[in-house]
């Protein structure tokens, strides 16, 4: 069960709009293919209500209803009107599932609980809504009230539901108790459908997951990216991943290809980024630094695991710096169709790691001009040349450029208006390519811009350009302290390595 629409939604500052909701719950079960999707926890704001009408409209009209979920309160009844407004089928009630949280949190006994739950669980059949139960703080009431969670249990099989859910809801579980607590459920109520749903306070969230399933667990609750509250839940990916590789006899249909397309949907939306180093998503995960671990790929693969980008529709890259080595170096060269003797090369990996020493990002896409810059040679030409341009930006009227372009000696000029400066000087540059050249730019997919730490209104601004041709993606940057210029330094170098 996926739950990055409500868990994973209670990340602090993260609040997704009604078209995100929908957008993603489509995703997740069309593309991702999960089993079950927590949308939202009732009664929360119009806006929820809102987003769970739309999305149970259009579950309803594709045969997912009984996929959606909502979290609900044990509340006289108010959650389940709030259900059937909604057109929500299938309720994941909230209860306590620690002595604790029962004592000092509703100040009821356990027979006054389990009374007001049986009540909410009636009428919810009677409304033909199905339950599923959680026991909020289960981890805890194993630990330290194992005789309440088990006089629990043993009144909840009794009741109509679907699903037990087992929330390590403060994240405290080392490995071994989760298997334990798992174990004891599953051997107590062999016939019982039991859920668990792991937190990450202690980075254990994949390590517990996998020790649930060993245990006997029948379903995991997972959200994408590892979003939620604190450190967040067990991530999606990675335990799809540990399945896949680890646990042979456990049949999953999520579909892994699609894995990096919606984690990094999830990260536009909600503006949570992906840390580079996050297993199977992050930017990093695929990507060798170390030319030792180059030249192990060359020979055999030596330093692959199961992990393989293609997996996941992702593809390896050899990072440039201080440790690349010559065996790096070849592998972007390569990718670049530049082939170097071993004089030019050495000259060449000796910049890149002064380069790397003085903290310089260096890609593949700067490579034909450090070979250039080095070699002094004509190997890579600066063929291309934005001469001149002005920029105009008035209030009240659209910006606009003039353009002059050197290509190959030859000059060119052209006008054009944009949305800002910057999109003026690209329909100026369109402009001039469909006159008089052959050639399709590039699409422009990415564009980010950034700053060292701390600095002030006149610092060096570094613009990162994604550009894609074809199935091929690559990146160039430009550095100024205009902001619109160094884009159009990023520009002009698409513009030669094209």
């Amino acid at each position: 069960m996926d739950t990055t629409l409500r868990d994973g939604e209670q990340t602090s500052g993260v609040s997704f709009s009604v078209s995100e909701k929908l957008t993603l719950a489509k995703l997740l079960l069309e593309e991702l293919k999960v089993d079950r999707l927590e949308i939202a926890s009732a009664r929360v704001s119009e806006g929820e209500l809102k987003a769970v009408k739309k999305i149970t409209s259009w579950a309803s009209e594709n045969n997912f209803l009984e996929k959606i979920e909502v979290l609900t309160f044990v509340d006289g009844g108010k959650s389940i009107d709030w259900m059937l407004d909604s057109g929500a089928k299938v309720q994941n009630l909230l209860t306590k599932g620690s002595l604790n949280h029962l004592t000092h949190q509703l100040k009821k006994t356990p027979a006054q609980h389990f009374s007001d739950i049986k009540a909410t669980i009636e009428l919810a059949a009677k409304n033909n809504l199905k339950t599923n139960v959680y026991l909020e703080d289960w981890s805890n009431g194993m630990r330290n009230s194992k005789a309440y969670v088990f006089e629990y249990l043993d009144f909840l099989i009794t009741q109509k539901i679907e699903r037990v859910l087992l929330p390590d809801t403060l994240g405290i579980l080392t490995p071994t108790e989760t298997f334990q607590f798992i174990n004891e459920v599953r051997q107590r109520y062999p016939n019982t459908h039991i859920d668990f749903h792991g937190h990450n306070d202690y980075d254990l969230g994949v390590a517990n997951v996998m020790e649930a399933v060993k245990a006997g667990a029948n379903g995991l609750h997972l959200t994408i990216n590892g979003m939620g509250e604190r450190a967040g839940n067990a991530p999606m990916a990675s335990v799809i991943a540990v399945i896949h590789d680890f646990l042979k006899n456990v049949e999953v249909t999520v579909n892994e290809t699609a894995l990096n397309k919606v984690s990094k949907l999830v990260e536009t939306f909600s503006g949570f980024r992906i840390p580079v180093n996050k297993p199977v998503v992050g930017a990093n995960v695929f990507t060798q630094t170390a030319g030792i671990h180059a030249d192990g790929d060359n020979k055999n693969n030596l330093y692959f695991n199961d992990l393989m980008p293609e997996r996941f529709g992702r593809k390896r890259k050899y990072a440039l710096g201080k440790t690349s080595g010559k065996a790096n170096i070849q592998k972007n060269l390569h990718d670049l169709g530049i082939s170097l003797n071993d004089e030019e090369l050495k000259k060449v990996t000796q910049r890149i790691i002064e380069l790397g020493d003085k903290k310089e990002v260096v890609s593949q896409d700067d490579l034909p001009y450090i070979i250039s810059d080095v070699l002094d040679s004509d190997t890579i030409e600066k063929r291309v040349i934005v001469e001149n341009y002005v920029l105009g930006h008035a209030r009240g009227m659209k910006p606009s450029t003039t353009l002059q372009l050197k290509v190959e000696g030859i000059q060119y000029e052209a006008h054009a208006q944009g949305d800002g400066q910057f999109d003026a000087f690209m329909n100026a540059l369109k402009k001039l390519y469909k006159t008089h050249s052959k050639k399709e730019l590039p699409s422009l997919i990415d564009y980010a811009v950034r700053i060292p730490p701390g600095s002030h209104s006149d610092a060096l601004c570094e613009t990162i350009i994604t550009w894609k041709r074809d199935k091929h993606e690559f990146i160039t940057r430009g550095l100024d302290s205009d902001q619109t210029v160094s884009a159009i330094k990023a520009t002009e170098k698409m513009l030669n390595i094209i």
